[in-house]
């Protein structure tokens, strides 16, 4: 069992399965199934053989499987705000600190020790893939009222107060970080997927991601000479 673990919203489940060992195999195996199947095919019945279990017992720590993928979503997005906070601890240079939050986001994810039961490489492609699902659902007003998408907000908001220190009368700090954290991923998406939308190299796309992000930060983050 991992000692460390996250404080998620509690309405995104209906007990936390960081704190059990059936808990942490519905996270584990969840993460290698979507991965595989993808999110459309991925069923509690298919889970639940495959952890050995029922599925009664899955519904005891979520509602539905929507609920599940944004749990998984909300711990990736606070996994990444961890790192961000060890990364830039005693870091002073507002725009040393910045680029640091732009390598995080850029990088190729790979799998963290310090969480036994997640595979955070396999979780990024997921996020990679589904994060639009997420969010793009009628119900999009009432999950935000219930807080839903707060680990993506916290990300974004942490980093955007790092941007605001770069160039405090720069007003749009808010929306340019949240467009690069999608663009992180979506970028990567194309490059394997859709390459005629994307410039980086499908076998290796990270270090050119990475470029073409600060350079869209640290370009608007310029103050205009105008």
């Amino acid at each position: 069992m991992s000692l460390l673990s996250f404080k998620l919203n509690e309405k995104l489940y209906l007990r936390d399965p960081q704190h059990t060992q059936l808990g942490q195999n519905i996270i584990k195996k969840s993460i290698e199934m979507i991965d595989k199947m993808g999110f459309e095919q991925f069923t509690f019945k298919k889970l639940a053989e495959q952890i050995e279990s029922t599925e009664a017992s899955i519904y005891r720590y979520f509602e539905n499987k929507h609920h599940l993928l944004l749990y998984l979503i909300s711990w990736y997005w606070n996994w990444m705000e961890y790192r961000i906070e060890l990364s830039t601890s005693g870091i002073k240079d507002a725009a040393e600190k910045l680029r640091i939050c732009l390598r995080i986001l850029a990088e190729e994810k790979k799998i963290d020790p310090t969480f036994e039961f997640v595979n955070e490489a396999a979780l990024s492609r997921i996020v990679i893939s589904e994060l639009d699902k997420a969010y793009l659902t009628k119900d999009v007003d009432d999950l935000n009222k219930d807080g839903l998408y707060g680990g993506f907000k916290s990300f974004c908001k942490k980093v955007a107060a790092i941007a605001q220190e770069v160039c405090p009368s720069y007003p749009f700090t808010s929306s340019l970080i949240s467009s690069v954290a999608l663009i992180a991923n979506h970028q990567v998406f194309f490059s394997n997927h859709l390459p005629s939308l994307s410039s980086l190299p499908k076998d290796n796309p990270y270090e050119k991601l990475y470029e073409f992000m600060e350079s869209i930060v640290f370009l608007s983050l310029t103050p205009s000479t105008k």
